[in-house]
């Protein structure tokens, strides 16, 4: 018999309400849940700010970064994902915690982008697969579309042999690191 299969995992909520709760991750093809030590010092940059916030969680996958800012009292995120699999995951994780406030979108994230109203959101988790080299496009899209409230910020996340995104005009990079294969950063406006 050949190696053991790997097996998908728990995802573990860092702090909050819900502060070591443990979640199944969904067995997905090239679903790359956001690390606990990732999540942790993207929550120490954003502190309390994301008290009250309206956030978006985009290429939400497991939804780690979403229900991470549910769990520390953000009023509402919005969960885009196209994945039906891993949708269903998250609808499951969200019932199991009852997070009231949260709402999920199975939608490509373009699509969805094109038809929010602006000034929708103070927080943009933005995550997409690496392979395909989106972060550029989506970061003009939010622009474009006006969707951050004033003093949003947008968190990116990349592989860490990519460049940062070229910026729209306004947006300053505020805090980067990288961690394993990963840079992450967060961005104002």
């Amino acid at each position: 018999m050949g190696p053991a299969a790997k097996k998908p995992g728990r995802l573990r909520i860092v702090a909050g309400k819900w502060r070591s709760r443990l979640l199944p991750i969904p067995d997905v093809e090239g679903l790359r849940p956001t690390s606990e030590r990732i999540r942790e010092t993207l929550f120490n940059w954003i502190g309390p700010r994301v008290y009250g916030t309206r956030c978006l969680d985009l290429y939400a996958g497991t939804g780690a970064l979403g229900l991470e800012a549910l769990s520390r009292e953000a009023a509402q995120v919005v969960f885009v994902e196209s994945s039906s699999k891993a949708v269903k995951a998250l609808r499951t994780s969200i019932q199991t915690l009852e997070a009231g406030s949260a709402e999920v979108v199975q939608a490509d994230a373009f699509e969805y982008l094109r038809r929010c109203e602006p000034a929708s959101f103070d927080i943009v988790f933005l995550d997409p697969p690496f392979s395909d080299d989106l972060t550029d496009d989506l970061c003009r899209l939010i622009a474009q579309q006006r969707l951050l409230r004033p003093e949003g910020s947008v968190y990116i996340e990349q592989d860490r042999q990519s460049s940062l995104p070229d910026l729209p005009e306004g947006w300053q990079v505020t805090r980067s690191k990288t961690a394993g294969n990963v840079r992450y950063s967060l961005i104002t406006v």
